[in-house]
């Protein structure tokens, strides 16, 4: 263990959070997941301790990737991206349809499945983060640079957008805040939020899943209009964070886990505020605030292009996935299925995460030795 200790490298402000993160997502969780093990027919102990291999599988393989050179995944980009796109196009035709969406494949033998965006966010990035850095010589080159960029997001988008959109225009935007870290011109950016936008009418009023899409958004802005069925989830979630008050009911004192669908998952954020309170709530935030922040550090850090749009990328789509699940919850908008990182109980999007936090660190454990090596030939 003192070996383990010793070799864990990296920002401890960030290695704090995610263990901070982890630790209030047992408590949730634990509290969340009375209805569910109703449902199943098992103790809610046996779910607890499933989610609780996760995490612990997420921190190791948080541990591994950390260790390993950031560069690594610079070689592995377009290998990752060669077995992100048929896995995608498997999961649109013969995934396995959990409400009305096409979004998981099954792990044989595990009883597990996983959703293949976890995997499309990390390979996008990376190829990203490669391809920008590799081109910033004749990153104004519409055939040599952008054209690829492009063809590479939109492909990704249109993939994941007809099962999952909301992921979709999240992992989109993260893609447009990177194109602008790597100094694409604004013209061509243009280019691809108008693309992007073609392709989001395209999915929001023709896609599979457009009377869904339709539905949520009219819940949201409309709620006196439409049929109670429509808006139950972001009801009760508003009831949970309203009756939560300053101090919360206490830990396991959730009345709306009985109420709220997937109150361990997507809503979990308002079981949060109903147990703790308004300062709960709003420490969560904070947590997540002072996350990005160390992030930011670190990639203000990185002494190179590819270090620092890989860190940029990743931090800015755990974080920005994480207000976006807590905005849901309190109405700021339309109901999503986004899991609130490290806290859902999530499956394998948790070892999806963990990776990300660990090739975060790794970039920011390099951070730590090229300044040790300057330091050096300064004394």
């Amino acid at each position: 263990m003192n070996r383990i200790l010793s070799n864990t490298k990296g920002d401890r402000w960030i290695w704090l959070v995610v263990i901070l993160l982890s630790l209030i997502s047992l408590l949730t969780v634990y509290s969340a997941v009375g209805a569910l093990a109703y449902k199943r027919g098992v103790s809610a102990e046996s779910i607890l301790f499933k989610h609780f291999g996760m995490i612990v599988g997420g921190i190791a393989l948080m541990y591994i990737s950390h260790r390993l050179d950031y560069r690594y995944y610079r070689g592995i980009s377009k290998l990752l991206m060669i077995i992100t796109v048929p896995l995608l196009i498997y999961t649109l035709l013969f995934g396995s349809h959990i409400n009305e969406a096409s979004r998981w494949i099954p792990i044989p033998g595990t009883g597990l499945s996983f959703q293949t965006s976890d995997l499309a966010k990390l390979a996008l990035i990376t190829y990203l983060a490669r391809t920008l850095s590799l081109k910033q010589e004749n990153i104004k080159d519409a055939k040599e640079s952008f054209l690829p960029i492009m063809g590479a997001v939109c492909l990704v988008f249109i993939l994941i957008a007809p099962a999952n959109l909301s992921t979709a225009l999240m992992l989109f935007g993260v893609s447009i805040l990177l194109l602008i870290i790597g100094r694409i011109s604004i013209k061509q950016i243009a280019v691809v939020v108008v693309a992007g936008g073609i392709l989001t009418a395209g999915v929001f009023f023709l896609g599979p899943r457009h009377k869904t899409h339709m539905a949520r958004v009219s819940a949201f802005f409309h709620p006196e209009t439409v049929n109670k069925d429509k808006s139950f989830q972001s009801d009760h979630a508003k009831i949970a964070i309203a009756s939560g008050g300053l101090l919360g009911k206490g830990i396991g004192k959730s009345d709306e886990i009985n109420y709220l669908p997937e109150a361990y998952s997507d809503e979990i954020y308002a079981i949060i505020v109903e147990e703790y309170g308004l300062i709960g709530g709003v420490a969560l935030v904070g947590i997540y605030l002072f996350l990005l922040y160390r992030c930011i550090k670190t990639v203000n850090k990185a002494p190179k292009a590819f270090g620092t749009l890989l860190a940029a990328g990743l931090s800015f789509s755990l974080v920005i996935q994480a207000f976006a699940n807590m905005a849901v919850a309190v109405g700021l908008g339309p109901v999503t299925g986004i899991p609130l990182p490290l806290v859902s109980m999530g499956g394998t999007s948790i070892l999806f995460t963990s990776i990300a936090f660990g090739i975060i660190l790794s970039v920011s454990k390099d951070n730590d030795e090229q300044n040790k090596v300057i330091v050096g030939e300064i004394i």
